[in-house]
């Protein structure tokens, strides 16, 4: 079983440092001492609450999410996912025991065995406004949309929770403990092309959020009902939505 989710942020080197300097800022979180054979690793550390967002430098490629799925142990949840159509990808040497994989539709996740329980707050800005990224969306092209769902169902031995007012949307609802990222799973209109995802970061004030970002750096693509659509200084799209980010109960 899964017992936390943690994403890193994996930017190539010419953007590393704007990126990790404006998720810093926009979460509140501090940045670690780097790590890694090269300084390649960081994590943004809350100031209560265990951490679940970490940053990469890329020796190439360009900006992206990966997903880090905890579990008891690495390489029998491996089997498991292998079983479920996943690609194994690397098994790096070293003593933190993590093997990295790809989803049927090409998605980098790892398993690893580092666990935490505390899900941070939200933070609170000046205005008494809150916001934290409270889920992760992944974003599947539609010719590819079943088999990828039930991949990711199977994993996280989620319950598939449809949208009513969108049904390209669909939450993952999972057993256990609580954990930092919610699952959502969206239906592209593109037909082919790789999985992706993005942050949804959730706030009872969507408009004063918004600007805030923008003040870091950000861009607005589209204003949606429910949600904005921004592009991280690095290229990235992610949403702010009118989510709680304690909850992600709809305000």
């Amino acid at each position: 079983m899964v017992s936390w989710i943690s994403a890193f942020l994996d930017l190539p080197a010419g953007d590393f440092q704007r990126g990790t300097t404006f998720w810093s800022a926009l979460t509140g979180y501090s940045v670690s001492p780097a790590r890694g054979d090269h300084g390649e690793f960081a994590t943004l550390v809350p100031t209560d609450g265990d951490d679940y967002l970490r940053v990469q430098r890329l020796g190439e490629g360009s900006a992206r999410l990966h997903l880090d799925l905890h579990v008891e142990d690495p390489s029998a949840a491996t089997v498991e996912a292998l079983a479920l159509g996943a690609r194994e990808l690397a098994r790096p040497d070293g003593p933190e025991g993590y093997v990295v994989l790809a989803s049927p539709g090409g998605f980098v996740f790892c398993l690893v065995s580092r666990s935490a329980s505390r899900v941070p707050p939200p933070a609170t800005w000046p205005g008494v406004r809150r916001s934290r990224v409270y889920q992760v969306s992944l974003d599947l092209p539609g010719d590819g949309y079943d088999t990828e769902l039930a991949f990711w169902v199977g994993l996280l031995q989620g319950r598939p929770e449809p949208s009513v007012r969108r049904p390209e949307f669909s939450w993952l609802r999972q057993p256990g403990p609580d954990v930092p990222l919610a699952v959502l799973v969206q239906r592209l209109d593109r037909r082919d092309g790789p999985v992706s995802a993005h942050f949804d970061v959730g706030s009872p004030d969507r408009v004063a959020e918004t600007e805030r970002h923008l003040a870091l750096g950000a861009s607005v693509l589209t204003v949606e009902e429910f949600w904005t659509v921004l592009r991280d200084p690095t290229g990235m799209a992610y949403c702010i939505t009118d989510r709680d980010p304690a909850t992600g109960q709809l305000r």
